[in-house]
């Protein structure tokens, strides 16, 4: 079933069909048959009739918004009056401002094509080379998935049973240790190398200009991360709860700004009802997957197996990340998610592992797969905003230093735990 379904991707069926192909035929064989087929009906319903999954679309929708009102725009203004003449500054400002903006959306594609679209035309306009200025857009907007509020975060929460509220804020501060590791390696390789991004000229606003975006447009916006993590960690409201209010306050600051109009409204709805329903369809055959495997004997089997040979919990979980790097080379994280976690997480109860620090491990080693190449979804969506010059090799190697980091941040977690699990214990 698990060649069977990875064969599928290959060929290019998409996730949700694979899956369903791949059920019906272990229904069949394993579940009885018409009886079989007939449970599979019964077990897609409830898969998605989950309460948990309701703040799916909703984070979605904080990004749609944000991102058909043009309110993102004014976050990068705001951002860019703030950050004085440093090495590579454009680069910088794309990092702090990709960091802002994945504290206020769900999507991790929203975010790379927004700045991509945004900041990508000035600095090749400015003279950066296109590696410069490829590499920083996509890495901030991997990071996307770990800093709250995250889509993908939720659906690994609920697909896994590992608490989904203490998964969005586990990944805080890795997400930002990312940013900040970003801002160094670009500051310090135009610092070796100039001409990979020149200094130009920009206007430098004094006083009150110069702070008047970030109090106008920055802070506020914010405030919907504030909110959101708030309601949550203060056991006000639950992750779905938390949500709703996120995207209610969205619209509300939207309306405030006199931004949403209702043709952008439309625009937001439609792209989240498109993700949200391709993300859904997804996880009725992820669902029913791990089902069958678990009816069918192979998830205890294959946990037997792995048990018997003796392995420390540490070379297993160190296995598990490994397998999920080699994954990313070529599938996207959802079937990673739907491949790995039937068999993943009976082994995490098994070897009393925290379910917490396993998780932030497995949303990094996602992140991770966003920009593999030659499959990575944020190098395919930098490719689509980007103009003719900017060739496919360019995004290839503007992603490699970004990775390497990525790879020091899932060691440091691996070895300090801590930095995943001291947040969700303090505020959860």
């Amino acid at each position: 079933m698990l060649g069977g379904s990875t064969v599928l991707l290959f060929l290019g069926l998409p996730v949700a069909f694979s899956f369903l192909v791949i059920n019906l035929a272990g229904a069949v064989l394993f579940l009885g048959g018409e009886a079989g087929l007939t449970q599979i009906v019964r077990n897609s319903v409830v898969s998605v009739a989950s309460f948990s999954l309701t703040p799916i679309p909703l984070f979605v929708l904080m990004g749609e918004v944000l991102f058909h009102t043009g309110l993102a725009v004014k976050v990068i203004d705001g951002v860019e009056r703030l950050i004085r003449q440093v090495p590579g500054r454009l680069a910088v400002v794309a990092v702090v401002a990709g960091t802002v903006f994945s504290a206020i959306s769900g999507s991790t594609i929203a975010t790379t094509a927004m700045l991509g679209s945004l900041m990508l035309p000035v600095m090749l306009s400015r003279g950066y080379h296109p590696t410069m200025a490829t590499g920083p857009l996509m890495a901030i907007g991997a990071v996307d998935m770990l800093i709250p509020p995250s889509a993908l975060t939720v659906l690994l929460g609920s697909l896994s049973g590992i608490s989904i509220s203490k998964l969005l804020i586990g990944g805080v501060i890795p997400g930002l240790m990312l940013s900040a590791a970003f801002i160094v390696y670009i500051i310090v390789r135009v610092k070796m190398n100039p001409s990979l991004a020149p200094a130009t000229a920009f206007t430098e606003y004094k006083g009150w200009e110069k702070l008047r975006p970030f109090f106008q447009y920055v802070l506020p916006l914010v405030s919907i991360f504030v909110v959101v993590v708030a309601s949550m960690s203060a056991g006000w409201a639950t992750p779905t709860e938390s949500a709703a209010i996120g995207a209610l306050f969205t619209m509300g600051l939207a309306l405030v700004y006199r931004a949403l109009t209702f043709a952008n409204l439309l625009k937001a709805l439609r792209g989240t009802a498109a993700i949200s329903g391709m993300i859904l369809f997804i996880i009725v055959g992820a669902t029913t997957f791990s089902q069958i495997l678990s009816f069918s004997g192979a998830s205890n089997g294959l946990v037997e197996i792995i048990a018997g040979l003796g392995l420390s919990p540490g070379a297993v979980i160190m296995a598990m990340m490994l397998l999920l790097v080699f994954l990313g080379l070529f599938v996207e994280q959802v079937s990673m998610m739907m491949i790995t976690l039937p068999i993943y997480m009976p082994l995490v109860q098994k070897y009393g592992v925290d379910p917490v620090w396993f998780g932030v491990m497995f949303l990094i080693c996602m992140q991770l797969g966003l920009l593999l190449p030659p499959h990575g979804l944020l190098l395919m969506t930098m490719k689509g905003v980007s103009p003719p010059e900017v060739k496919m090799s360019h995004i290839f190697i503007a992603v490699i230093p970004y990775l390497a980091m990525s790879l020091v941040l899932l060691a440091i977690v691996f070895f300090i735990p801590a930095i995943a699990v001291w947040l969700p214990k303090v505020l959860v």
